[in-house]
């Protein structure tokens, strides 16, 4: 599987992520639609300020909010707008 690594994430109003790719692609992903899918990220909305402490992960292989909630790069790149 071919990675496209993360270079920069950027958490926007409306539970949207700008994400940055290290190949230069620039991507919205929209959180929401997961968290109908997956409960852990109903916390993204109810825990005040949460969704904004998102950074990216060692590598650049993903991002993480927390301990139990995170993100692939793949999922980011290939569902991204």
């Amino acid at each position: 599987m071919n990675f496209h690594l993360l270079k920069n994430i950027t958490p926007l109003p409306d539970l949207i992520l700008l994400a940055e790719f290290q190949d230069g692609t620039v991507k919205k992903y929209d959180v929401k639609p997961l968290m109908q899918k997956i409960p852990v990220f109903q916390m993204l909305e109810y825990v005040s300020g949460l969704f904004y402490q998102v950074r990216v992960d060692t590598g650049g292989y993903g991002i993480v909010w927390n301990d139990e909630i995170d993100l692939s790069c793949v999922e980011l790149y290939y569902n991204g707008k």
